[in-house]
C-alpha cells in the first residue's frame, strides 16, 4: 500500500504539471516599434479588406482620390493606439471572469513517518497520506463571477466610449483643417487686394493726390493681412499633425490625400434636437452602461463579503499505514467566526456601492448639461450664422452695385477694391460662423453619441486589428 499511495500521489502531481501554461517571451523593442508606426500607411491591402468589409462597398481606385469622414473614422478604429489599450484593458477583465470561476484546488499531503519504538511488524515506516479539499458555501463563487462578470461588461463599453472620443477627437480636428485651408485661401486672395489698393495709392502718392500718411495705413494693414494668413498656414500645418494624430498615423501618411471640406451630421438637425434622442442619451450612452455595471459588480461584491461572514468547509480525509495496520480518517475543518463576522470588508464593500451610485448620479448629471449645453450653443451659433448670411448679402449687394458705378464712370476703381476688400473680411467672419457651427453639431453628437451606426460593436469590441496583430505579436 505504501509503495501505491507514492505512486498515486505523484500521478497526481504529474497531471497538475502537465497542465500548466508556459511562457512566452515577447520583449519590446522600441526601436521595432518606432519604426512599425512611422511606416503606417493608409494605402495598405489589409487597410483597403478592412474598409471595403466594414463600409460593405468596393473599392476599383485604390487608393481613392477623396478621403470621406467615415473612411477615416474607420482608419482611426484601424490604428489609434488608444482603442488597443481599451481593448487591452477588456481582454484583461476577460481573464478576471476566468479567475472568478475558477473553484480552490484540494492539497495533497504526503506524510512520512518513522516509528521509533520497538515492533515486531514488518516495517518502522508510518506513511501518511491526507487531503484538503475546500467546499465555498453560500454561493460565494457566483457572486465572484458575477462581479468579473460586471467588470468585463464595464470594461467592454469603456471600449466604445473611447471609440467615440477618437471619432470626436478627429471629427475636430478635420474641422479646424478645414478652416484653416479655407481661412488660408481667402487670406490669400484678401492680401492681393490689399496689393492693389497698395499700388493704387502708392501712384497717386507720386502724382500728389494723396497723403503719405494714408498710404502707410493700407501698407501696415496689408502686413496685418499677410501676417493672418502666415499665421493661417501655420494652423493649417497644425491642424493636420492634430488629423494624423486623431487618425494613429503619421503626418506623412496623409500627403497626397484629399481630406474632407465639411462634415455633415449623419442625422438631421431636427433628428439631433429630438426629445426621443435626449432620452435615449440618459440611459444608454456607453459611458452610461458603463458605470451601471459599476454598480452592479460593486453590488456583487457586497454580496460576495456578505457571504464570506459564514465560513467554508475543508473537508480532509487522510489514509495511514501503521506497521501492517491501514489506518482512514475524516476530517472536517472550518474557521469559527467568534472574534469577527468579515464586518469591516461588508462595511467598505457597502461605501464602495454608495459610491459607485454617486458617481452614476454625477456623470448622469454632466450628460444632462453636455446635451443642453451643445444644443445652446448650437442655438445660439445659428442665429449668429443668420445674421452673418444677411450682413454678406448686404456687402455683395453693395460690391456689385460699387462695380456697376465703376464700370459707368461714376465711381472710383479704389471704391471697388475697398468694396471687396470689406466684402472678404465678411467671408472670413462668415467662415468663422459656418465653422463654430459644425463644431456645435458635433458637440451635439457626441452628447447624444448618435448616430449608433457610426461606431459597429463588432468594430469597436474585437480583440485586436489586424494591423495590430501583425505589429504586437509578430
Amino acid at each position: 500500500m505504501n509503495r501505491w499511495s507514492i505512486i498515486l500521489a505523484s500521478l497526481i502531481v504529474g497531471l497538475g504539471v502537465a497542465g500548466c501554461a508556459r511562457f512566452r517571451d515577447h520583449p519590446l523593442s522600441p526601436a521595432q516599434t518606432a519604426n512599425s508606426l512611422e511606416s503606417r500607411r493608409l494605402d495598405t491591402p489589409d487597410f483597403r479588406r478592412f474598409l471595403a468589409t466594414n463600409l460593405s462597398r468596393s473599392f476599383p481606385e485604390w487608393p481613392p482620390k477623396t478621403w470621406d469622414f467615415d473612411m477615416l473614422t474607420l482608419a482611426a478604429m484601424y490604428y489609434h493606439p488608444s482603442l488597443e489599450v481599451a481593448r487591452a484593458q477588456w481582454a484583461v477583465a476577460e481573464g478576471g471572469d476566468k479567475t472568478a470561476a475558477e473553484r480552490p484546488n484540494p492539497v495533497l499531503t504526503a506524510q512520512p513517518g518513522y516509528s521509533l519504538s520497538p515492533s515486531s511488524g514488518p516495517s518502522p515506516w508510518t506513511p501518511t497520506v491526507s487531503l484538503d479539499i475546500p467546499i465555498e458555501t453560500m454561493g460565494k463563487r457566483r457572486y465572484r463571477m458575477d462581479q468579473a462578470r460586471y467588470l468585463s461588461d464595464s470594461a467592454r463599453l469603456g471600449i466604445i466610449t473611447a471609440a467615440w472620443q477618437v471619432r470626436s477627437n478627429l471629427r475636430r480636428s478635420l474641422i479646424d483643417f478645414a478652416g484653416a485651408r479655407q481661412r488660408e485661401s481667402l487670406l490669400k486672395q484678401e492680401l492681393a487686394l490689399h496689393d492693389r489698393i497698395v499700388q493704387s495709392l502708392e501712384q497717386r502718392l507720386e502724382a500728389g493726390a494723396v497723403a503719405s500718411s494714408e498710404v502707410g495705413l493700407v501698407r501696415i494693414a496689408r502686413e496685418r493681412t499677410q501676417l493672418d494668413w502666415l499665421d493661417a498656414r501655420r494652423l493649417s500645418s497644425e491642424a493636420l499633425a492634430r488629423v494624423a494624430d486623431s487618425i494613429g498615423v503619421t503626418v506623412a501618411a496623409l500627403q497626397g490625400l484629399n481630406l474632407p471640406d465639411q462634415i455633415s451630421p449623419s442625422l438631421s438637425v431636427e433628428e439631433l434636437m429630438s426629445a426621443n434622442l435626449r432620452r435615449q442619451a440618459l440611459l444608454g450612452r456607453a459611458d452610461l452602461l458603463s458605470a451601471l455595471s459599476d454598480y452592479a459588480a460593486s453590488q456583487a461584491a457586497l454580496q460576495l463579503e456578505i457571504a464570506r461572514q459564514y465560513p467554508d468547509i475543508h473537508l480532509g480525509p487522510s489514509y495511514n499505514y501503521d506497521q501492517n495496520n491501514q489506518k482512514i480518517f475524516l476530517g472536517i475543518t472550518m474557521d469559527l467566526p467568534v472574534l469577527n463576522q468579515n464586518q469591516g470588508p461588508i462595511a467598505e464593500a457597502e461605501a464602495r456601492r454608495t459610491q459607485a451610485a454617486a458617481r452614476f448620479n454625477e456623470l448622469q448629471t454632466k450628460v444632462i448639461n453636455e446635451i443642453d449645453g451643445a444644443v445652446m450653443s448650437y442655438r445660439a451659433t445659428e442665429q449668429q450664422l443668420s445674421s452673418l448670411d444677411t450682413l454678406l448679402v448686404a456687402q455683395r449687394k453693395q460690391t456689385e452695385s460699387v462695380a456697376a458705378q465703376v464700370n459707368a464712370g461714376a465711381a472710383d476703381p479704389l471704391d471697388l477694391l475697398n468694396a471687396q476688400l470689406e466684402l472678404s473680411v465678411g467671408e472670413l467672419a462668415r467662415l468663422d460662423g459656418h465653422l463654430r457651427l459644425e463644431q456645435a453639431l458635433g458637440a451635439i453628437e457626441d452628447a447624444l453619441q448618435r448616430p449608433a451606426a457610426a461606431l459597429k460593436p463588432s468594430l469597436v469590441e474585437q480583440s485586436h486589428s489586424a494591423q495590430a496583430m501583425k505589429e504586437n505579436h509578430p
